[in-house]
């Protein structure tokens, strides 16, 4: 089954066509990404407005440039995904009106998809993917959880964050310490020449039972830490290598003890804290320990992107769920109340 992804939850524009025929990494035909991040750089941050604009106006040349990549055209296509939420409600309207309309023109079925599910799934369209049961920790400047996968589209929170989610921590904390909008990658560029050890931070929420996460009073360490110092290029530096580990090893810790909760070895890592170096080093490690595996996307699909929506929309649309023409969005979306997925594993 061939089917085209749409995605444009917030500030990146994703398009992608999955074959479901082709196994493993071989069945995404072709993907791209438009970023606004130079459009919403002078602002500090996402404006939505601008944003589902700049969604308008590159939706359909993205469209039209992964078809070509993948050597297919329109009528070759037999389903339409596309994130339906969680996300800025304009935004995800835009993408949704283009994939409703698309797919009633084409006469062929749409899926709506949950963008935390695409993100979830998207280790799963790699080369020997992981079967369910498993532990997934979903972590981007928007979520941060823990999440017991008993099979696709059974899922159970195991633990979340009670404030900033990890990606949000990155960037706020790199803004505070004078760093270029998007903060998180340069942040992380910056942590590789920091000096470990010399700013140690607390590891939040490690020192009690349970599964959630806090990193606001992490941000206002590594804050009181930056005043208080010479503020030199090395300095911060190592500021930044100290929060980098605190945040990486709060992660791991949380991520073992929901194996343990979960009676798993086999931990899914997704979103775009997931491209993180330290963090892939930091779990593979933990993983290998306990003689079980951790499984990551490639790089280029942590962040938003629409191979995940196509993969996520391909598994429903196999199992036979579809959407009425409504075009509908649901800006807020609780992925527990999806409906669980008959097809397990990869297509």
């Amino acid at each position: 089954m061939k089917v085209l992804g749409i995605e444009t939850s917030c500030d990146e524009t994703g398009v992608a066509v999955y074959d479901t025929g082709l196994a493993g990494a071989a069945g995404l035909r072709a993907h791209a990404v438009y970023s606004q991040i130079a459009l919403h750089a002078e602002y500090g941050g996402v404006v939505p407005e601008l944003a589902s604009r700049d969604h308008v106006r590159k939706l359909l040349p993205l469209i039209r440039q992964t078809l070509a990549e993948s050597g297919l055209t329109t009528a070759d296509l037999e389903g339409v995904a596309y994130t339906a939420g969680p996300g800025l409600v304009g935004a995800l309207l835009v993408g949704a009106g283009v994939a409703r309309s698309l797919a009633w023109a084409l006469d062929v079925p749409a899926v709506a998809v949950h963008h935390m599910e695409g993100h979830l799934l998207a280790p799963l369209m790699e080369d020997d993917p992981p079967d369910a049961p498993f532990v997934a920790l979903l972590v981007s400047g928007g979520h941060t959880q823990l999440v017991a996968v008993d099979a696709i589209g059974r899922y159970r929170l195991l633990g979340e964050t009670l404030d900033d989610a990890a990606g949000e921590a990155f960037d706020k904390t790199a803004k505070m310490m004078g760093l270029p909008y998007p903060g998180g990658p340069q942040l992380a560029a910056l942590a590789e020449k920091g000096t470990p050890g010399r700013f140690r931070f607390a590891r939040p929420m490690t020192d009690r039972p349970g599964l959630d996460f806090s990193f606001s009073g992490l941000k206002t360490q590594v804050l009181l830490a930056w005043r208080d110092s010479d503020q030199s290029e090395q300095t911060r530096a190592d500021i930044a290598r100290g929060f980098e580990d605190a945040v990486v090893d709060t992660l791991a810790i949380k991520c073992e003890r929901a194996l343990d909760e979960a009676g798993s070895d086999v931990i899914v890592i997704a979103g775009g804290v997931g491209a993180n170096k330290r963090l892939r080093a930091k779990l593979q490690e933990m993983a290998a320990k306990r003689g079980g595996r951790a499984c990551f996307p490639r790089p280029s699909l942590c962040t938003d992107n629409g191979a995940m929506i196509a993969f996520a929309g391909a598994l429903r649309l196999e199992a036979g769920q579809h959407e009425t023409a409504e075009v509908k969005v649901t800006p807020r979306w609780d992925m527990a109340t999806l409906p669980q997925v008959a097809v397990v594993g990869s297509p």
